[in-house]
């Protein structure tokens, strides 16, 4: 048999690259993350904390100055970076979100031209496919490019996007062929400094404060061709390609959230007292302990098996990809409802830290496709 047993353990590497991550994100994360929340400013002490350790994008590969990381090892990054803080968690993730389109179709001067900078903390990179018309049906777009010339001019308003405004690079999906739905969409790379592009205000959110969301305008923004991503049509072949990818990132910014929450419950219940006991002592809070880590376990296990899919490319991907997103996005809003159970009055206070974990869940259940959106994709990927 071999070592066919090491498939179900992490390789020294990745522990190694946890350990690394989790000291970093105690020490320079940790400390902001009720601040940001509160003040719902962008956390960009985590920025240069991630930066300086090479960490904000390990995903792009080396040939482009990138770290090179596999997908469990992007994983695990998220996962550490959420443990701390749900809002710094998007810097890595929508990072490869909104580069991964040029990773999986780009040409090699796209590749050069917008992965090296992203790869030395230069720039981030966002994702535009969601419309103030066009959530869940994402093919109903309305952004429109019309070639003129060597340039390709852009008009409309996409929502919903994570970091929108800090980041300096754009993927955006637009139409190009309005009688072909989704095969008349194509993908273009746009600057944030590029003529008639401007944001809206961010929006007032739930959770997941510290990371903008804003709308993004495009007014008449005129690109040169060759910032196509792909062949012309290509466009929602290669957004859904991503998300098959991406949708693993955010089951593990689930997970994060919820270890965090975790574990300030179980530190609470053992100094908590009641009736003369810690109130750990008790079954029915054991019990709830117990419940809150095997679901978290299974989340886990799932999102790296489904992270090992991802760095293959094997033909169930999309299954497992929305799979791990669901139940760990699931999980997540179980265990951190749960955490602040456990901390009675004292969780639904905003001097505890798992009011916000519970608030920065709850997105984890709503984009990058809807769980419901999730189970119709599994349902027609069924391995």
């Amino acid at each position: 048999m071999g070592n066919d047993f090491d498939l179900y353990r992490l390789s020294e590497e990745h522990d190694m690259l946890r350990e690394t991550v989790r000291a970093l994100a105690e020490a320079k994360i940790t400390p902001f993350a009720a601040a940001v929340d509160e003040e719902a400013r962008f956390p960009q002490e985590a920025l240069e904390a991630l930066v300086a350790a090479d960490l904000q994008a390990v995903h792009v590969p080396e040939s482009y100055g990138g770290a090179g990381a596999d997908a469990l090892a992007t994983v695990i990054v998220i996962e550490e970076v959420a443990r701390a803080c749900g809002s710094s968690s998007l810097i890595p993730a929508v990072n490869k979100l909104g580069s991964l389109p040029v990773i999986l179709s780009g040409s090699e001067e796209l590749k050069k031209k917008y992965l090296a900078p992203l790869a030395r903390g230069e720039a981030m990179f966002s994702y535009c496919l969601s419309e103030p018309d066009a959530g869940s049906d994402a093919a109903g777009m309305k952004t429109r490019a019309v070639r003129d010339g060597d340039f390709w001019v852009l008009n409309g308003v996409k929502r919903w996007i994570t970091n929108a405004g800090v980041s300096e690079y754009y993927t955006v999906m637009a139409v190009t062929d309005p009688e072909k739905r989704s095969k008349g969409i194509s993908a273009f790379v746009v600057e944030k400094s590029d003529e008639g592009v401007s944001f809206g205000a961010p929006e007032k959110k739930l959770g997941i404060k510290g990371s903008p969301t804003r709308e993004v305008y495009l007014d008449n923004v005129r690109i040169p061709a060759d910032r196509m991503i792909g062949a012309e049509g290509t466009g929602f072949a290669t957004a859904m390609k991503t998300l098959d990818h991406t949708r693993i990132t955010i089951a593990a910014q689930a997970i994060g959230i919820a270890q965090g929450a975790l574990d300030y419950a179980k530190g609470y219940v053992q100094e908590r007292k009641q009736f003369g006991k810690p109130i750990a002592d008790f079954q029915g809070v054991q019990f709830m302990l117990a419940d809150m880590a095997m679901k978290l376990e299974a989340a886990r296990q799932l999102t790296y098996a489904a992270a090992a899919k991802s760095e293959r490319v094997d033909s169930d991907l999309t299954f497992f990809g929305a799979a791990a997103k669901c139940f760990a996005s699931d999980v997540a809003m179980e265990v951190t409802t749960d955490a602040v159970q456990l901390l009675g009055g004292y969780g639904y206070t905003r001097d505890y830290p798992v009011e916000r974990m519970m608030r920065d869940a709850k997105i984890t259940q709503i984009y990058e496709g809807t769980n419901q959106v999730q189970r119709i994709v599994m349902a027609r990927n069924l391995p």
